[in-house]
């Protein structure tokens, strides 16, 4: 695939971010703007292995056709390309923009060389897809009368919803937000996922190949579970894991302390209801602003913040600083552990002047201003050992101190769904609060009741979404139909 001696002879050069100092002051996406003889040589990289690690094993969990479908931009056959792409995935423009890659983190070059740029050239595919018109509504010709209800529209719903409907069947998605996308509209800032021009554009396109779609509908709140179960053939539970992690020390009540989905959803919906001049969102305006946590999300709430124009920025991390490379304990093909700066990292430093991250740093009490509203964070450096096979950690001492806040923002993941669905059916759930249900079959303990996506195995990537929302459909069409030609899904490792 791609070039014999590519990989020998061009190095790797990723599609970077636009100029920080004019990205960070808009709300536009971040990325520049690729060019098409870049994207070719990249894809000349891809080296022909044995075995692509890429999209089996630890990489792509929906088994992308990666080497496919870099040797047919190499040769610059781009529909083609984004026929490949489409057969296995059916959102690639969410997953080129906000996955972490982990085909990148297999990919065989990465042995001993830097990996092939597959997300920018997965993500060129799609958007060329979408200018060129290509991308037309998958519209079934027959259809079967049987009635899908799927309730929430991220990734998992949305993925299970056109496969269901390529099947033939009647699909309505359920959404209790006021638009449609989940963590795609409300848990990613505009700037790593445009919520109109790419988003709405993926919707309209489901809505026109015949998906329903009704928002403001809260499943086991406004909208009763047990009639929709009666109106309906089947029912898929996609809810997300939506109850964030909490920090429990003193403090925790006071004013200005906010889970990261609290300020990251009202800054968004203010934006696209009326480009923040209404004023509902928490602003970071001129305000001292910590985030406890990083991943994705802090790394959001950081980029928000600097747009917001805070006046300090620092972001908190309890595990120690990553290295630069992977180390022994940490080989290829596994997710190499390293040292990532993103967006919002490089916005930070540079209207700061430092990389606004703190590691191996324990938070240990919110600090009131005498009004309640918090003032700042007692912590406190911590130094990590194993022992046993397990990590601890251990107080330094001398080290504890207070950082000033106006603002602080909890960005430590996620622990599962909310209950009052779960509990209005009463289905089953896991150790973990999930909703129990087996990977492949994904039926719940009520029959005709199925569940994918983070309800079912927690926190995880947007691509493991999809792949768990093709699998339900097709368990969903088997159920139905007593047969599927739905493609099947490959199962996790360690389920």
């Amino acid at each position: 695939m791609g070039k014999p001696t590519g990989f020998k002879e061009f190095p790797r050069r990723v599609v970077g971010y636009r100029d920080v100092d004019a990205r960070s002051g808009d709300y536009d996406e971040v990325y520049a703007e690729p060019e098409v003889e870049q994207l070719i040589t990249q894809a000349a990289r891809c080296m022909d292995c044995g075995v692509p690690f890429c999209q089996s094993g630890p990489g792509c969990p929906i088994d992308n056709l990666i080497p496919e479908w870099n040797d047919l931009v190499y040769q610059d056959r781009w529909r083609e390309a984004l026929d490949r792409l489409h057969k296995t995935n059916n959102f690639p423009e969410f997953t080129g923009r906000a996955c972490p890659a982990p085909c990148e983190g297999s990919c065989v070059l990465g042995i001993n060389e830097l990996p092939v740029t597959i997300k920018n050239i997965e993500n060129a595919i799609i958007d060329r897809g979408f200018a060129e018109g290509w991308v037309t509504p998958n519209v079934p010709s027959v259809r079967t009368g049987k009635k899908v209800a799927i309730v929430g529209s991220g990734p998992a719903g949305l993925a299970a919803a056109e496969q269901l409907n390529r099947a033939g069947h009647e699909v309505t998605v359920y959404e209790r937000a006021d638009r449609i996308g989940g963590l795609l509209m409300y848990g990613i800032p505009n700037m790593k996922l445009d919520k109109t021009g790419v988003v709405d554009r993926r919707v309209d396109v489901l809505r026109e190949a015949g998906i329903r779609f009704e928002t403001n509908a809260d499943v086991g709140r406004n909208i009763d579970p047990k009639q929709l179960m009666a109106e309906s053939d089947a029912v898929l539970l996609a809810t997300g894991a939506t109850v964030p992690r909490d920090l429990a020390i003193p403090g925790r009540e006071l004013n200005g302390v906010h889970f990261a989905m609290e300020f990251l959803t009202a800054h968004t919906k203010s934006w696209l209801d009326s480009k923040l001049e209404d004023g509902q969102f928490i602003s970071a305006a001129g305000k001292r602003v910590i985030v406890v946590g990083g991943g994705d999300t802090g790394t959001d709430c950081i980029g928000t913040s600097v747009r917001h124009g805070c006046q300090e920025l620092i972001n908190l991390e309890l595990l120690d600083r990553p290295p630069a490379d992977r180390n022994e304990r940490n080989p290829w093909p596994e997710w190499p552990l390293i040292l990532r700066t993103d967006y919002g990292h490089e916005e930070s430093a540079r209207k700061f002047g430092a990389d606004p991250r703190r590691f191996a740093v324990l938070s240990k009490t919110f600090i009131d201003d005498g009004n309640g509203n918090v003032a700042g964070l007692r912590v406190v450096d911590i130094s990590w050992s194993e022992r046993d096979g397990r990590l601890q950690m251990t107080e330094i001492e001398g080290t504890e101190r207070v950082l000033e806040a106006d603002l602080v923002l909890l960005a430590m993941g996620f622990t599962g769904p909310e209950s009052y669905l779960a509990d209005a059916l009463g289905i089953e759930r896991d150790a973990r609060s999930n909703y129990r249900a087996e990977h492949g079959p994904f039926a719940t303990s009520i029959a005709g009741v199925y569940a994918a996506g983070d309800c079912r195995r927690g926190q995880s990537l947007i691509v493991w979404g999809i792949n768990e929302g093709r699998g339900a459909a097709r368990a969903i069409d088997e159920f139905l139909t007593g047969t599927s030609r739905l493609p099947a899904p490959r199962i996790s490792m360690g389920e």
